[in-house]
């Protein structure tokens, strides 16, 4: 059996050509957009990261709208860890918050 990275290189390539044909192409984007959802995670930054972490997750259906969103809490590296639903109320509070957000490469 091959080895899972190199697995996984084949598989990035892959889904690399397939972007870039949605970039050439309207309605492959269409088509390929219609199947996935996202998932976004949203690190918080805490005062002893070492020892304490927090993030909310979002899910989204391929319309793009969220359709469940979650906050977690670790401690002890994970060891305690609790994890809340997010309410709508507090979901609105969230998607103002990061309104101006764009994703961008890095310099």
């Amino acid at each position: 059996m091959a080895d899972i990275g190199e697995a996984a290189e084949k598989k990035i390539k892959s889904r690399i050509r397939k972007l870039k044909k949605c970039n050439k192409d309207e309605e492959e984007k269409e088509k390929f957009f219609n199947q996935i959802g996202l998932s976004l995670t949203i690190s918080l930054p805490t005062r002893n990261p070492e020892k304490q972490e927090d993030f909310i997750q979002l899910y989204t259906n391929p319309d793009g709208n969220i359709t469940f969103a979650e906050y977690n809490y670790l401690e002890n590296n994970g060891e305690d860890f609790a994890s809340l639903d997010i309410s709508e109320k507090d979901l609105k509070v969230i998607i103002e918050a990061f309104s101006d957000y764009k994703l961008n490469i890095s310099d």
